[in-house]
């Protein structure tokens, strides 16, 4: 009986497109902007192979956690789009 109900409650998800691919690309890289202006403690650990204009000392930590932030951004954008028709 709860199976059933659990099985009701799943949102739609959409199958990969270019469009949800860019959707993810949009929501990583505000991501990437809004961390490099929040975070306080920077470059505390290892520094990226290459110098991103605009974001000072920003290392790897620095660059996973707002990756992941934007993944999590990204999911839910995906998800409340498709629910809405958009995607």
């Amino acid at each position: 009986m709860i199976s059933s109900i659990l099985i009701a409650a799943v949102p739609p998800t959409p199958s990969w497109t270019p469009t949800v691919g860019l959707v993810m690309l949009a929501c990583n890289l505000l991501a990437i902007v809004i961390g490099s202006r929040v975070i306080q403690n920077r470059g505390k650990g290892p520094n990226l192979p290459i110098d991103l204009p605009g974001l000072g000392r920003f290392g790897v930590p620095e660059l996973l956690a707002t990756t992941s932030f934007g993944h999590i951004l990204g999911a839910g954008t995906i998800l409340g789009l498709t629910n809405a028709g958009i995607l």
